[in-house]
């Protein structure tokens, strides 16, 4: 497996050769990055080749461009529905002369709150009906463009299981859309985490196969009146690390895991984690 990071990056344009040797000095080989919607349609092909030009330089990849909208993909309102489309196909585009592996889109939420907002009529067929639609539309995009996109999906989300994940991807029907393997985000029980070998192995049953990078994290319970699951820098939580790792090498020993949400100052300890359950369970990282 590689292992990357999503974070320790100024605004991509603004990327400089010291912001990744701060990066591959972690060990790490690859490091992703986000780029503002509505901003896109304001890069240049030039500011993309210039990045490239500096991630090669340093001997880095760029695994995951991420595009940040507000919008739901499945919003009754087609308006609101073909804007987002507009700004993912810029999206997309960037992605390409990024020469990034993958362009991560979010599916939103029809509660105003906010993407991982929960809210009922996410689960209602229309709304699924209208996602893939939408799906379908971005998906087109992506083999024009030859460009893979994926998915965050989280138990909040409509896309709130392993299950849910697959078959929505199977009715896209496209080899140019998948899923992120962020596996923390499909716990949703205390039984689940207490028995989570379990339930990582039937996340990656469902999800591996579909899932062409993933987020290496670990999860918590905190205390409360009602469910808190938290992540946690890989290794410092409760998670069979060792499974979740395997797991992804086992089909993917050449895609990346991505190290993320973290303060700048706790990488470190994630990415020396991360190596030594690999290291300890004979999981090459390269």
């Amino acid at each position: 497996m590689r292992l990357g990071v999503c974070g320790m990056l100024p605004e991509f344009r603004a990327i400089q050769h010291e912001h990744l040797e701060a990066i591959r000095a972690l060990g790490l080989t690859g490091a992703a990055f986000h780029g503002d919607g509505q901003q896109l349609f304001d890069v240049t092909t030039a500011e993309c080749e210039r990045v490239r030009t500096v991630y090669a330089a340093a001997g880095m990849d760029q695994p995951q461009f991420a595009i940040g909208f507000g919008e739901c993909l499945f919003d009754p309102d087609s308006g609101i529905r073909d804007y987002a489309i507009t700004k993912i196909k810029r999206g997309v585009e960037v992605a390409r002369e990024l020469a990034a592996f993958t362009c991560l889109i979010r599916t939103g939420s029809l509660n105003p709150a906010g993407s991982y907002s929960p809210c009922r009529e996410n689960h209602e067929p229309a709304s699924r009906e209208r996602l893939v639609d939408t799906l379908k539309k971005v998906a087109a995009k992506a083999e024009e463009e030859d460009v893979t996109v994926i998915l965050e999906t989280h138990a909040l989300t409509i896309m709130g299981s392993p299950e849910i994940n697959k078959s929505i991807i199977e009715e896209v029907g496209s080899d140019r859309m998948g899923v992120v393997m962020d596996y923390v985000n499909h716990f949703q029980s205390m039984a689940q985490v207490w028995d989570n070998t379990a339930r990582l192995n039937q996340i990656f049953d469902h999800m591996g196969p579909i899932s062409p990078v993933g987020h290496c994290k670990d999860l918590v319970i905190k205390s409360g009146l009602v469910l808190h699951i938290d992540e946690a820098i890989p290794g410092d939580g409760e998670l069979d690390m060792v499974t979740a790792l395997q797991r992804w090498q086992d089909g993917h020993p050449d895609d990346y895991m991505l190290l993320e949400h973290l303060a700048n100052d706790r990488y470190p300890r994630a990415a020396s984690n991360v190596r030594r359950i690999c290291e300890a369970a004979g999981i090459e990282i390269h």
